[in-house]
């Protein structure tokens, strides 16, 4: 599959993938300045300079960086940020710092990463009962922890 993209920034980093059994493709900080920094408990926008074409029928599923988030607690707030197919926007992502420390975020660094995933559009169908299962309607926790 290709995926069509448009720099926005000269500074901008064409996504990349680390490994080439990698599902996401990593997504870059393209900040107006070199670093920004975000406070604990803080959330933040940070663009990256780039706009997507994702054919119909797939979506852009935004997500955390496991390091980032390990090392430092800074995860994608709305994770996983959805990019729908007709979005034609620079892409930005919700930095969250749940970590202790402030946390730098430097210009041009790997912040999230970005899956393309295949969805089905469905039609929705109002009904009286639904089919039974051994589950039922136990949600939270009823299958054990």
């Amino acid at each position: 599959m290709q995926i069509k993209f448009q720099l926005l920034n000269k500074d901008a980093t064409i996504p990349t993938c680390a490994s080439f059994g990698s599902a996401g493709y990593d997504l870059y900080a393209c900040l107006g300045k070199n670093e920004i920094l975000i406070n604990p408990n803080e959330r933040i926008l940070i663009q990256t300079g780039i706009a997507i074409e994702i054919p119909h029928g797939y979506f852009g599923m935004v997500c955390s960086r496991s390091g980032l988030a390990k090392k430092f607690g800074i995860t994608v707030l709305n994770a996983p940020g959805i990019i729908d197919s007709d979005y034609r926007g620079e892409i930005g992502v919700i930095l969250h710092n749940g970590g202790n420390v402030p946390a730098l975020i430097k210009n041009n660094q790997r912040i999230a990463q970005i899956i393309i995933v295949p969805y089905l559009q469905t039609e929705w169908i109002q009904t009286e009962f639904l089919s039974e299962t051994s589950r039922g309607t136990g949600g939270f926790g009823s299958t054990g922890i």
